[in-house]
């Protein structure tokens, strides 16, 4: 038989995938792998998909979605994201965050064109760009600096092919938002050197403490060549729902709605219902949602800091901590692996996220505080025995 895409055989499985799959089939497993609420979706939006299936909306969309949830989207990113989108024709509809993410890359670059994405990055980034036949070029981000771009290590990973940076704030894996002044460094990096920015916000709504959101298509000359992607996924516990949007110039998202024909036509019909009511419907669950990520972040950071050879920085947003393990003397997938076998507690290797990730391991608290505390107990136990181990014995 003729040989299958080479394009794809070519491509790395996510790693995340690995150790959720090892996670399978162990008894009382404490999670903190998948990036996904506990909460359930509230259930006002539960009841408007009924409602819309009800009422018959059970039929094809236009290819960019229905209008009243592009109005919606508009409105929305009007009050929140202080920027103005016509949702006639710079507004789209996409399957998640995700789609939004490969329609940007498919519509913007050519073979051979370079991506510039920081790392660690959000793992799926490099899969998305490599099948687009484009190049992802990794700029190293450092603890020290918050994880944030800095301006010469951007300088430095421009070439003559780079068309596009990919920005990620708040950002996964590490929970560093990237404030007004790197915001503004990268706008102007991208405005001298003819660069397009896609611009993932999907964990807007959840930022802490003093760290504002602010979005880099607010900044003059940017709007015309940033292409947003945001989802309703993370925010209001609808992940399964698989609603996101793109915003952009009307000859980036026009391109966009001519790709959505050939891929799947529209997204379903009930959620874009769903998605309207989570955007103008009571934003009290998102409000506790948000109240309680901070506490059990501020629990996870204590107990982290606390345990001899582990530390994190206070993360400023998403639901993510980074955590340093370098002082263990285990890699990132040693620890990992290790843990899971030993504790039955199933984390995310560090160097899932790119090269810069090894020395540390990602964890979500999107999860219960008695989940938090059991596998803190656990990992404690964990990293007291690899302590032990290295001691030599004397007697």
């Amino acid at each position: 038989m003729k040989e299958l895409s080479s394009k794809i055989a070519n491509i790395e499985p996510a790693k995340i995938r690995k150790m959720y799959d090892m996670a399978q089939g162990l008894d009382n497993v404490i999670s903190f792998v998948i990036g996904e609420p506990e909460f359930d979706t509230p259930q006002h939006i539960i009841d408007a998909a009924k409602k819309a299936m009800d009422h018959g909306h059970t039929h094809y969309t236009p290819n960019s979605g229905i209008l009243p949830l592009r109005e919606a989207v508009s409105t929305h990113f009007k009050d929140f994201d202080k920027v103005s989108y016509n949702p006639l024709d710079e507004i789209m509809i996409t399957v998640g965050g995700m789609q939004g993410l490969y329609l940007s890359l498919l519509v913007l670059t050519n073979p051979g064109d370079e991506v510039i994405v920081s790392d660690p990055c959000y793992t799926n980034y490099y899969g998305m760009i490599e099948m687009n036949h484009a190049i992802p070029v990794t700029v190293p981000v450092y603890e020290e600096e918050g994880f944030n771009f800095t301006e010469k290590g951007l300088r430095e990973a421009l070439t003559p092919r780079s068309k596009a940076i990919l920005l990620n704030t708040p950002s996964n894996p590490t929970g560093a938002v990237a404030d007004r002044e790197t915001i503004e460094m990268i706008a102007r990096i991208a405005i001298e050197n003819d660069l397009y920015v896609i611009f993932d916000e999907v964990y807007k709504y959840l930022t802490y403490d003093e760290e504002a959101f602010f979005n880099i298509a607010r900044i003059p000359g940017m709007k015309e060549r940033t292409i947003i992607v945001d989802s309703v996924s993370k925010s209001y516990a609808m992940t399964g729902w698989r609603v996101g949007f793109c915003l952009g110039p009307e000859h980036v998202i026009s391109q966009m709605q001519k790709i959505q024909e050939f891929m799947l036509s529209c997204v379903n019909t009930p959620a874009q219902y769903a998605a309207i009511e989570a955007l103008t419907g009571p934003q009290d669950a998102l409000t506790y949602m948000n109240e309680q990520y901070k506490q059990r972040r501020k629990i996870m950071v204590d107990r982290i800091n606390s345990i001899d050879t582990l530390s994190c920085l206070m993360p400023k947003g998403a639901f993510y901590i980074f955590m340093n393990i370098k002082e263990t003397g285990l890699t990132s997938e040693e620890f990992a692996i290790e843990l899971l076998k030993d504790q039955h507690v199933v984390l995310s290797p560090g160097d899932c996220f790119g090269a810069m990730g090894e020395g540390y391991v990602r964890l979500s608290y999107a999860t219960s505080v008695e989940n938090i505390n059991e596998g803190f107990d656990r990992i404690e136990k964990f990293v007291k025995k690899l302590s032990e181990r290295r001691v030599p014995n004397h007697r």
